[in-house]
């Protein structure tokens, strides 16, 4: 056994006690922390199989903005937790939960363990035709050129969850900014972090929007940390949560699907049809679509932590 093969199963048994742990937490907001920590560690675990788009992917969403989100969740809902016993599930619900969940574990590890039918696969031919998209990193390429309506739906999806949460709002707060996501002190180790990690993230963040056409790496990933830091700087109370009404920002939002859409229309002009980018083309059309989905990305993402609209638009007076 090798240094590296200790490793991994080191590896491998600090995920599942991180993850028992994080199960059996009982306070919501050491479980939330839990998850963050889990998703750290999954990172490295796919990039220990060798995926470091998926370790990016998860890094940046799974345990980045899902585990904020998490975390501002506990905070709100803190007082149901200082509510006593009476505010937690009986006995019985517990244990429900825990047969379903192991359940579930046994379903999913029946199917991992089970002998897997290799049939005929695409991929060699898949491969064997991307060279014409003019980008070096097969994920990007799969994405935006085989699988490319899939990935516009994906971005239109996002839209329609911000618009969801906008609704959640009183119709007195329409137009209006959402409260703030905490109440942290100007001069705490939140607003610091919140005034030194915002310029790394940025440069970084645009980075891995770039070298995404080459590299591992790409506009979601890329959108997720420039979301990350937004967040930050909101939770800090360093700036305010942006108005719904704002125009800029509903461009913004829309600013990746719409240029999705313009690029594939523009098929029917140059070439077969909708989506169908001609070789030399489809690096250029590929480019600028990731760029503008990495604008609405980067927006929709602190937009559906942040919720909706609590306070009323300037100029109005709460009744």
């Amino acid at each position: 056994m090798t240094l590296i093969d200790i490793l991994d199963i080191g590896l491998a048994i600090v995920v599942l006690a991180v993850a028992g742990w994080t199960i059996a937490a009982r306070d919501s907001f050491a479980a939330a922390v839990g998850y963050v920590a889990y998703g750290l560690l999954l990172s490295l675990v796919w990039l220990r199989l060798f995926a470091p788009d998926v370790a990016l992917t998860e890094a940046a969403i799974g345990s980045g903005v899902t585990g904020v989100l998490l975390m501002t969740a506990a905070v709100r809902l803190r007082h149901t937790s200082q509510a006593g016993a009476g505010a937690f599930p009986g006995a019985g619900t517990r244990v429900a939960a825990a047969l379903l969940c192991l359940i579930v574990t046994g379903a999913l590890a029946a199917v991992i363990l089970a002998p897997v039918d290799i049939g005929a696969s695409l991929a060699p031919a898949a491969a064997l035709h991307l060279e014409s998209t003019g980008l070096g990193n097969p994920v990007t390429a799969v994405l935006m050129a085989y699988r490319a309506f899939d990935t516009m739906l994906e971005k239109g999806v996002l839209i329609m969850a911000v618009i969801a949460v906008w609704s959640l709002a009183d119709d007195r707060a329409w137009g209006g900014r959402a409260g703030p996501l905490s109440q942290a002190p100007s001069d705490g180790a939140l607003a610091l972090l919140a005034r030194l990690l915002p310029p790394i993230g940025i440069v970084v963040g645009i980075h891995i929007a770039w070298v995404g056409a080459n590299d591992p790496g790409g506009a979601f990933q890329g959108g997720a940390l420039l979301a990350a830091m937004a967040l930050l700087v909101v939770m800090a109370g360093l700036v305010e949560a942006p108005a719904v009404a704002s125009r800029w920002l509903r461009i913004v939002i829309v600013a990746g699907p719409a240029t999705f859409l313009l690029a594939g229309g523009l098929g029917f002009a140059i070439a077969a049809g909708f989506l169908a980018w001609p070789v030399g083309w489809a690096k250029a059309l590929i480019l600028a679509v990731e760029a503008f989905m990495v604008l609405s990305i980067a927006a929709t993402l602190p937009l559906l932590v942040i919720g909706p609209p609590q306070r009323p638009p300037a100029g109005h007076d709460t009744p």
